[in-house]
């Protein structure tokens, strides 16, 4: 039997989907032209074939997904990767978690960070940059209209621009839902099965 994963970690778990993913070999035309375009332009993951079975939902959703996470302009590689570590630490999915903290530790070369947000959850003392950018993708995923005022005018003020600012609403609101359809579709395990 395979274990199911219930801790943070950074090593990525395999994300057993509770739907059987489209195959490759007999996706319709349809699927696989949607399927050309896949979120990290790398593989296609069991998680992108479990939505493949709505193609029209994910050629929309994968030029998206790729813009918001590996963009050229506005926030850093690294830190869209923070953003999505908030949101995924406080919506307790434990693959995108995984995913997102052992990129942002690649990128940024400062696993500290994971190691902090690891034991204390989304109470992680972080430095003042770390922690304005991963409290508010934090506060994004818990309740958006509940912002404190003035978060973004204190984002500014430690030189974010807007376009900034809206990579990081980007990234943090793309794994609210992200973290929703994994949870809803598949479970990670520490094998696969």
């Amino acid at each position: 039997m395979t274990t199911v994963v219930e801790q943070f970690t950074t090593k990525i778990p395999y994300w057993n989907p509770y739907i059987v993913p489209v195959d490759l070999a007999t996706a319709s035309q349809e699927q696989k032209e949607a399927l050309k375009i896949t979120p990290s332009n790398m593989k296609v993951s069991e998680y992108v074939l479990v939505l493949a079975h709505d193609p029209e939902t994910l050629a929309v959703r994968s030029p998206l997904f790729n813009e918001v996470m590996y963009g050229k302009d506005g926030l850093g590689r690294a830190e869209r990767e923070l953003a999505a570590l908030g949101a995924s630490i406080y919506n307790g999915c434990v693959y995108c978690t995984a995913v997102h903290s052992s990129r942002y530790i690649s990128l940024s070369k400062r696993p500290e960070v994971v190691d902090e947000i690891f034991a204390s959850g989304i109470d992680a003392e972080l430095d003042e940059n770390a922690s304005a950018l991963f409290d508010l993708s934090v506060k994004l995923s818990k309740a958006p209209p509940e912002i404190p005022e003035g978060s973004i005018g204190d984002l500014r003020a430690m030189g974010y621009s807007d376009l900034e600012i809206f990579d990081l609403i980007l990234s943090a609101a793309m794994f609210g839902w992200a973290n929703r359809l994994m949870h809803s579709l598949g479970e990670p395990l520490m094998s696969k099965p």
